[in-house]
């Protein structure tokens, strides 16, 4: 039986080995241009240091009158698109169930935003299903970004990073590989520079989601095209991409496994004077390669065991955890039904509580009956402003409401004020309090899922949902795949670390691919005959003569 159980364990490392170890040495090689690659994805702050002053004026209707007068040309364009409900996550197909059940029949206001493109001022507008819509602030017309407007759009942005270039535009595509999450926004213009720079502008909205040079593309190409099997979507087989990544993360999975079991048994390090191999070496190989492989998996093999593992596990293999944000169906009781007077009737006009700053968007926020104004400056500061109806900061009663809401018949177990981040409300290395405000409303649910919400105070957005198992799940994934906890996150010391274990693992790869090799060919060369004796050269030969 031993002897059984040892045969299946070096024979499952070999040939999962052999199978994966290509796999394995790209992963490691596309993390390190994950780590050091550009975001291409716009952020919140690159899109406000790149708006147009808002300067608004007298005469500009309101969101309340933008929305009513685009009322048919907003249901034309249901009617033609018949667009997906926004995603979030997994829920897409939730929120389309909860449409067909006849959930949120009436459709209302979830979010506005009122900015200036091409010096004309739009109400961009997010409606309680998700889609999104731009509204002119002069006529209240339903508008789509043309791409005459989309290259003006672009020329500005260029402007602002101190680019003058000829620009076009490439195409009009639905789904780019390059952007993600972002459907409630499609078709998008590519828009490029003479210099290779490249904007996904929304033809929905006006909004550049994406800004790229030909450096930042070769990185996402070399990083995270490669290492999330991109490829696939590209020759069009995307609907087995996840597919293929669950498997090769299980399969590399247990390849670390046996492995580290090998090596542990097959190390002797002579404690106590206990016998090594022969000439006192530790390890049983000769040869340069499998020195190499056994030394880097030895070492470095708990934490290419980490990768593997946590890669496997954000696949959510059979749907062992939930889903990290709330469903369209809680955002909206979360916003409530009500739209309030202020946010609906208030006039746009020159502001009084800019303090100077270049305000470049105002944005309406509401929950249940109150309503907040923000002006947004081109560095990011939010600036409640003094409007007749609505409120400077959402209260501790309005917060709790709006979550009783959400939990429904679950009470709340805690409520509390945090003033820094903790291991679940954190930002990427990427991030600034832009993205990721403080202070923020922590909210503890007396759930068995273990339910909590971090909201934001200020401007009462529901930022995130995590229940017990996706707790978890940050510590199995993001804690092991990104190693983003504690003193560890800071840099340079988070670099030191994970240039470290990548670089055993580059070994660990390169040295599988040699002796993946050589057992393949060991394996599959034909046998050499084996040499006749002297007895049968004779007759071989007497043989022949006759």
């Amino acid at each position: 039986m031993k002897k059984s159980l040892n045969w299946l364990l070096y024979e499952t490392h070999r040939w999962l080995g052999v199978v994966l170890a290509l796999f394995m040495f790209f992963w490691f090689f596309t993390g390190i241009a994950i780590i050091y690659s550009t975001p291409t994805t716009q952020s919140r702050s690159q899109q406000l240091a790149h708006a147009e002053s808002l300067a608004p004026e007298a005469g500009w209707l309101s969101l309340g009158e933008a929305w009513e007068h685009s009322t048919e040309q907003r249901k034309l364009f249901a009617a033609q698109h018949k667009s997906k409900p926004a995603t979030m996550g997994e829920h897409g197909m939730q929120a389309k169930a909860e449409a067909g059940n006849g959930v949120e029949q009436v459709v209302g206001i979830a979010d506005a935003r009122l900015v200036r493109r091409n010096d004309e001022p739009f109400w961009l507008v997010e409606d309680s299903k998700g889609a999104r819509f731009a509204l002119s602030a002069l006529d209240g017309s339903l508008r789509e970004t043309s791409v005459e407007q989309a290259l003006r759009i672009a020329d500005d942005w260029f402007k602002r990073d101190g680019i003058n270039q000829n620009l076009h535009v490439l195409e009009t595509v639905e789904a780019p590989i390059i952007l993600r999450n972002q459907d409630a926004l499609r078709p998008f213009h590519r828009v490029a520079s003479d210099a290779g720079d490249e904007l996904l502008i929304s033809a929905r909205t006006g909004e550049v989601l994406h800004a790229s040079t030909r450096v930042d593309r070769a990185f996402y190409y070399a990083g995270n095209w490669l290492h999330l099997f991109k490829p696939l979507e590209a020759i069009g087989l995307g609907q087995y991409r996840r597919d293929v990544q669950l498997w090769s993360g299980l399969g590399a999975t247990i390849a670390c496994i046996t492995g580290l079991i090998i090596g542990w048994l097959r190390w002797r390090p002579g404690f106590n004077g206990k016998p090594t191999y022969s000439q006192g070496r530790t390890q049983p190989y000769r040869e340069f390669w499998f020195k190499w492989h056994f030394w880097s998996g030895l070492i470095g093999g708990t934490v290419a065991l980490s990768w593997a593992l946590s890669g496997f596990i954000d696949t959510n293999p059979g749907k062992l955890f939930s889903e990290a944000n709330p469903t369209r169906q809680e955002l909206n009781r979360y916003l409530g039904k009500v739209l309030p007077d202020a946010m609906r009737n208030w006039q746009p006009g020159p502001l009084n509580t800019a303090q100077g700053k270049d305000i470049v968007e105002l944005g309406w926020r509401r929950l249940g009956g109150e309503a907040v104004l923000l002006a947004y400056s081109r560095d990011g500061q939010r600036l409640p402003q003094a409007v007749d109806g609505a409120v400077q900061q959402f209260n501790k009663v309005s917060v709790t409401e709006a979550i009783q809401r959400v939990a429904e018949d679950t009470p709340i177990a805690s409520q509390e004020l945090l003033d820094d981040y903790d291991s679940y409300y954190y930002p990427r290395h990427n991030q600034s309090l832009v993205e990721k405000p403080l202070p923020v409303v922590a909210v503890q649910l007396a759930d068995e899922a273990g339910t909590r919400f971090y909201l934001d105070p200020q401007d009462g957005s529901l930022l995130a949902k995590l229940d017990r198992s996706r707790r978890v799940f940050r510590w199995l994934y993001s804690g092991l795949h990104h190693w983003d906890f504690g003193w560890l996150y800071q840099r340079p010391i988070w670099d030191v670390w994970m240039l470290t274990w990548v670089g055993f693992g580059l070994v660990l790869g390169a040295s599988s691919l040699v002796v993946g090799w050589k057992r393949l060919v060991k394996t599959f060369k034909p046998k050499k005959r084996k040499a006749a004796g002297p007895q049968s050269v004779l007759e071989l030969a007497t043989e022949t003569r006759s």
